[in-house]
């Protein structure tokens, strides 16, 4: 016998579908705003997207949409695991479309960021990169309690374009005290460096990677749009709301 429980929860469970399919719409429809479905020529794709490839126009790869959000969200899933746990994600973006972004979005959140060219042996090599962020820290701090009045003003100005070039390089890191226990990439075809790194070291790399990228070696690979400037700062504020949570 039917009763109006039993009714009352069919009810309420052909909402909460009609609310996740209204939803995923919605998602699907913004990520076709921001150009997240535009690869690059189809000479150029790597075999490993190819399932990721709705088709093709004007021998331009379109990406199915339906699989870049489901990618994204295991990507979110993971990162918000970590942040649960308070471990340390490093943000890489050190392509011109993405520095701006990295860098603004990293400090929001308080996670450490590369936002320039990544310095070999920045993870491999941590403790002698973690000596240079910490000579960076010290002559800022001399600086800052007018311990360099004592050197003559052309030794200041040396001094002062070491301090901006060490900014430049480690002003990212400056609180990564430890090695991250995980990467987000944009591009990790341009960061290649920095996920080589990673891999040698089995720390875990989330990516926006485009139609150029072998993913096979990303354990999180989002695929979509990793060139277009609206499409990486959509996927990494998406990224972010992990900390928010």
């Amino acid at each position: 016998m039917i009763t109006l429980l039993t009714l009352s929860n069919k009810f309420d469970k052909i909402l909460d579908c009609m609310a996740e399919k209204t939803k995923t719409t919605q998602n699907l429809d913004e990520l076709f705003e921001i150009g997240a479905h535009f690869g690059f020529g189809k000479s150029r794709r790597h075999p490993s997207v190819t399932p990721y490839v709705f088709g093709s126009k004007n021998r331009i790869d379109i990406f199915d949409l339906e699989k870049t959000e489901n990618s994204l969200n295991k990507a979110f899933e993971f990162v918000s695991s970590l942040v649960a746990n308070k471990s340390v994600i490093l943000f890489v973006g050190g392509k011109n479309e993405a520095q701006k972004i990295i860098k603004e979005v990293a400090e929001k959140v308080e996670t450490p960021y590369v936002a320039s060219r990544w310095i070999g042996g920045t993870l491999t090599n941590f403790g002698e990169i973690r000596k240079r962020v910490d000579m960076m820290l010290n002559l800022l701090s001399q600086k800052e309690k007018g311990e360099l009045t004592k050197y003559t003003k052309k030794e200041r100005l040396l001094i002062d374009r070491k301090i901006e070039k060490l900014q430049k390089m480690f002003g990212g890191i400056k609180d990564m005290i430890t090695l991250p226990k995980a990467l987000f990439i944009i591009d990790p075809r341009f960061e290649e460096t920095a996920l080589r790194e990673a891999r040698s070291l089995n720390i875990p790399v989330v990516a926006l990677c485009g139609s150029d990228n072998n993913i096979s070696n990303i354990d999180y690979p989002i695929v979509a749009n990793d060139s277009n400037i609206a499409s990486i700062q959509f996927f990494v504020e998406k990224i972010s709301e992990a900390f928010k949570k």
